[in-house]
């Protein structure tokens, strides 16, 4: 018996000795989730499994490196060689070594989300498309579900049901941009955050001899939060784990609720079914609530249909009942909820970060802010603006993002001209067309201006010129210097905080405060004692630590990881969804009515499901106090409405709240109209998309034409071009390498084409 493990409760224990086999481990909320994990990984060093072996997938960095911290504790420096960290990291570490399988180069940059819409908004104004009905964050939303489906741009386009929801939400030419996009990211040598899953499954379905090195090296597999998976996430575990079967997930299904994000609940129900040997563990007490809120809890979770048993208990205390409050409107509701938080801090001698204020929609916070600002409470908006989302910061790390992979237009275009260095929109527009038209990227054409003979005057092309020499230089640098030496310079050659310091406003001191504290983390980067080891599981034989891998963790931070105001003293205010993970000694949940919680596009039963899990994941934040709130009338749209308590109000047990008010009678789930339309929803997981033959297949490399090639293209040949389709050659200028044809192309217009770059093909 394992001494290691006496510190964890007869369930737990239980779980963390069964290493061998399917093992699944249901942990309610408070039930020490994170600890059964952390001792069961020890556990498995402890009985000589090497840590190089083992694979544990959590969804957020913060909780992975906390697991990793109490891991070294218990066993020793050993834990530094586990392969723990969220699906993203795992799999873009993995992808960097076997890139070039799938057309890319090992430094390919990570697309976050302000990337990926701003390519998108690029790709739509390409086509002259309404910005207003293809907003980025709607498009972007619709290719992230397909794409967690592993539905590629081509089989997303010839998918009729998905086309009709974009014809219905009057949006048609989604597929399009969709191809577009994805075409940009290639050229960019570039994945957005979605393609890391997409690809992971490319690699292993497409290359067995790579499926069977990862099935090799990773004998144990753990998935923390795994009701939280989307179809692309799981596949892929499933695929690890085929040849061992010892995998282990841990999750509780009472609180999966992201499925508008791709999370499939059918996952955990159905992981029995995926493996019928599997052994199942429930992890049941609650350490973190008392009595009275884990017992409400129950209660309402009780409601959900689809659930896999099992009771909460606690051997806290009793503690007060849930708390309703009722107001007259939302001004009222703030004040009251702002003079509770007062009375609870004096009362209780509590601290502000002892409070929370939770509710279903953002636009919910402004009265509650109204009403702690009236009353001086100090608070922050959790999840707001991260620190690495800070407009100088993204602007110094897209320096770093060029100077390892120049083709990356969306931090190539973000820079070159800031600091102002006389290369205004105009030239970009030139140049932006002339990559646009030659299927290329940005920094090919800045490269080879004199081939694509574009009309810039001398003084813009003196100072790309220049711009392209430091960029080539720092890239230069990047394997030969320090992570925060090039940094530095990179920082100071830029010019950006000289042009900070130029500029007349009172934020700017804050800003460049923010570039020193990015730098700081840098350097902190390269004083760390661990270092990433290497796909031969030997340690980095270099004597520091390089940008490239600087940019390989920071860009895959998820929001939380870098709060710098997290240990602040002030009240926190956020979504539940915000919320889940935390737990807070006092927690308010507002805008408990009827149409906001229940959503108003929740009225059938797995939405609605969904919904009660949002609200038990509310309640078992608290430690010691719940209290809810509602109000009889709120703006909405301009105008004052009614409000009516939410059900999930009446459905807590009465002996659990401390006024229950009289209840009605609410229709089942599922009798209620539906008030939710196709358009708006994301793709759903039909057979179509579901199966593994949709996947698209890799591009490969294209070949480029030859100078025997390129002379054969003639004037009055027709010509087939991968974006642009069939066209006829009008004219042919130039010799070599600098040959341009102009074509036409049925729908699409007339383009000139630089031909070393084109890829033409003759149609015969």
């Amino acid at each position: 018996m394992s001494e290691l493990l006496d510190q964890l409760n007869e369930p737990q224990r239980e779980a963390a000795e069964c290493v061998d086999g399917p093992v699944m481990i249901i942990a309610g909320a408070g039930s020490g989730k994170t600890r059964t994990l952390t001792y069961r990984i020890a556990h498995l060093m402890e009985l000589g499994v090497d840590p190089f072996h083992i694979l544990a997938l959590t969804f957020t960095n913060k909780a992975a490196n906390e697991m990793k911290e109490r891991i070294i504790k218990l066993v020793g420096d050993e834990g530094r060689n586990l392969w723990m960290g969220t699906f993203h990291s795992i799999f873009a570490r993995v992808l960097r070594a076997e890139a070039t399988k799938l057309g890319y180069t090992s430094s390919f940059t990570i697309y976050d989300t302000d990337d990926s819409k701003s390519a998108i908004k690029q790709v739509v104004k390409q086509l002259n498309l309404d910005p207003k009905v293809y907003k980025p964050t709607t498009v972007l939303s619709r290719i992230s579900m397909a794409k967690s489906n592993l539905m590629g741009p081509k089989d997303y386009q010839e998918n009729p049901e998905v086309y009709q929801t974009d014809i219905d939400s009057k949006r048609p030419a989604i597929g399009m941009i969709y191809q577009m996009y994805d075409q940009r990211l290639h050229n960019s040598n570039a994945m957005d955050f979605d393609d890391l899953l997409f690809n992971m499954n490319i690699l292993l379905r497409d290359f067995p001899d790579v499926l069977l090195k990862y099935q090799q090296r990773f004998q144990y597999i753990m998935v923390d939060e795994y009701q939280d998976t989307n179809y692309a996430q799981y596949l892929i575990v499933k695929k690890l784990a085929a040849r061992n079967q010892n995998i282990c997930v841990v999750g509780d299904d009472a609180q999966s609720i992201y499925a508008f994000r791709g999370a499939n609940i059918q996952n955990i129900f159905n992981f029995k079914r995926d493996y019928p040997t599997m052994q199942l563990f429930k992890l049941e007490q609650n350490y973190r609530s008392t009595k009275n809120i884990v017992n409400a809890a129950n209660s309402i979770i009780s409601r959900n249909r689809d659930q896999i048993q099992k009771e909460l208990w606690s051997d806290n205390g009793e503690g007060n009942r849930i708390k309703l409050v009722r107001a007259v409107d939302e001004k009222e509701e703030g004040m009251r909820v702002a003079d509770a938080i007062q009375n609870y801090r004096l009362g209780e001698d509590a601290d502000w970060r002892d409070f929370a204020v939770l509710y279903r929609q953002n636009s919910l916070s402004r009265s509650i802010e109204d009403a702690l600002r009236k009353m001086n409470i100090p608070y922050r908006i959790y999840q707001g603006l991260s620190f690495y989302g800070r407009r100088e910061v993204k602007d110094v790390l897209a320096y770093m993002r060029v100077a390892i992979n120049p083709h990356d237009d969306e931090s190539l275009v973000r820079i070159i001209n800031y600091p102002t260095r006389g290369i205004g929109q105009t030239t970009m527009d030139k140049i932006r067309v002339a990559a646009a038209d030659n299927d290329v990227s940005i920094w090919t054409v800045l490269e080879n201006l004199a081939d694509f003979g574009l009309p810039l005057q001398s003084g813009a092309v003196q100072k790309i010129g220049e711009f392209v020499y430091m960029m080539k230089r720092f890239g230069a640098e990047v394997p030969t210097k320090d992570a925060f030496a090039l940094a530095k310079e990179i920082v100071v050659a830029s010019g950006i905080v000289k042009a900070l310091r130029e500029e007349d406003d009172p934020e700017s001191a804050e800003r460049i405060d923010n570039i020193d504290e990015l730098l700081n983390g840098v350097q902190e980067f390269c004083e760390e004692e661990e270092a990433e080891y290497s796909e031969n599981s030997e340690k980095s034989d270099k004597p520091f630590r390089t940008l490239d891998e600087f940019l390989q963790q920071v860009l895959l931070y998820t929001s939380e990881d870098k709060d710098k105001d997290k240990d602040a003293d002030k009240v926190s205010l956020m979504t539940i969804h915000a919320a889940k993970g935390l737990e807070f000694p006092y927690v308010f949940v507002v805008g408990m009515e009827e149409q906001i919680f229940p959503s108003f596009l929740a009225m059938s039963r797995p939405e609605l499901e969904e919904e009660r899990r949002l609200f038990y994941v509310a309640v078992t934040r608290a430690e010691k106090q719940v209290t809810l709130s509602y109000a009889q009338t709120r703006f909405n749209n301009g105008q004052r409405m009614g409000g009516e308590m939410s059900r999930f109000v009446e459905e807590i047990d009465p002996q659990y709240i401390e006024t229950p008010s009289q209840r009605r009678s609410m229709p089942e789930p599922g009798t209620l109209p539906r008030a939710f339309f196709n358009a708006g929803k994301p793709v759903q997981n039909t057979q179509n998309i579901r199966s593994t033959q949709n996947i698209q297949k890799p591009r490969t490399a294209p070949i480029p034409n030859n100078p025997a090639q390129i002379g054969a293209i003639m004037p009055g040949m027709r010509v087939s071009h991968e974006k642009f389709g069939i066209g006829k050659v009008l004219g042919v200028e130039g010799s070599d390498a600098s040959r341009k044809a102009t074509v036409f192309f049925e729908g699409v217009g007339q383009k000139q084409l630089m031909l070393k770059f084109a890829k033409l093909t003759i149609v015969e």
